[in-house]
């Protein structure tokens, strides 16, 4: 583009953001119209294509912070009057000041450099790869665990491999904004986002997890119970005097790992105390608290005789 038309255009009018924007504003604002305005979702459309190249132009200048400070540098000379600093007057005429690109900016001229050619003497940029994009999508707990392919709203379809976790980032290569004069595309990076599911969790290292509540009568007594998995269920064996919060594995009836393989079930036990007792009830355990001796808190007791602390009452 011409000097004077690079000079002129406003980087921050083009996706609609103002001059103190944080990058997460603009991150956003160019990924909304990124994907309005996207080829693949407006095919044969002449005013989307040139709408796209002037978003991936702008964010291209915006998103760098070294770039960003460059510009606002130079349109804050151009607004004193730089312009003659360049080769050319408001007028259109030459100017009678030279001064050197990387006097302003450093030894190797940046981003004006670049845009208005080394020295004075503009010429055109060489191919250069496109601006990377980004995108979001949403997935179920079942198609994170058993893998998918989706289509985004632009029309791009994205295979989701097994396994993923919430907010993972996958690259789909040449997805990404075209490259100038002729170069090759950037690419797209999805950020994924997993729905909770109402009785699966996954553990750090990816096996499937699940609270499973038992009685109290199932913990001291054991039991064999049925836990669900992901096809189906599987039984689990209880053994007698679980305590609360114990975790069995059960090999192998786990989501797929990315690394190929399949995970683990993990069955975290939840003993559930009775809140209401009737009458019965309470008399059975009153005589078993008779007959069982045993103090939970004895190792708590020689402490507190060895370090000679006395009792208080509790505020």
């Amino acid at each position: 583009m011409a000097q004077r038309d690079w000079l002129e255009k406003d980087f921050y009018k083009v996706p609609g953001v103002s001059e103190k924007a944080t990058k997460d504003e603009i991150k956003k604002a160019y990924r909304r119209l990124a994907q309005k305005y996207h080829p693949d979702a407006n095919k044969g459309d002449a005013e989307a294509e040139t709408r796209f190249k002037e978003l991936s132009e702008a964010h291209s200048v915006l998103s760098s912070d070294q770039k960003r400070k460059e510009y606002d540098e130079f349109r804050r000379l151009a607004a004193a009057g730089g312009e003659r600093w360049y080769g050319f007057s408001p007028g259109g005429g030459q100017g009678n000041v030279r001064v050197n690109i990387g006097d302003l900016f450093g030894d190797e001229g940046g981003l004006f450099e670049d845009l208005l050619g080394g020295g004075f003497g503009f010429r055109p940029n060489g191919p250069g790869k496109g601006a990377d994009m980004e995108a979001e999508t949403t997935l179920t707990f079942e198609q994170a665990i058993g893998g998918a392919t989706i289509t985004l709203p632009q029309g791009t379809k994205v295979n989701i491999p097994p396994g993923v976790g919430n907010g993972a980032r996958i690259r789909v290569a040449g997805k990404g904004s075209p490259g100038p004069n002729g170069g090759a595309p950037g690419d797209l990076f999805v950020r994924v986002n997993v729905e909770a599911h109402p009785v699966f969790t996954r553990s750090a290292k990816g096996d499937l997890m699940i609270t499973v509540p038992v009685t109290f009568t199932e913990a001291v007594l054991g039991a064999q119970i049925e836990v669900p998995t992901l096809d189906g269920r599987v039984k689990v064996k209880v053994p007698a005097g679980t305590p609360n919060g114990k975790t069995f594995r059960v090999r192998g009836r786990g989501p797929i790992k990315t690394k190929g393989g399949k995970g683990d079930l993990l069955v975290k036990i939840e003993v559930q105390v009775p809140q209401k007792l009737a009458k019965k009830e309470k008399q059975l355990l009153e005589e078993f608290a008779d007959v069982h001796k045993e103090d939970p808190r004895k190792h708590l007791e020689e402490y507190l005789k060895r370090s000679g602390s006395g009792t208080r009452e509790a505020v």
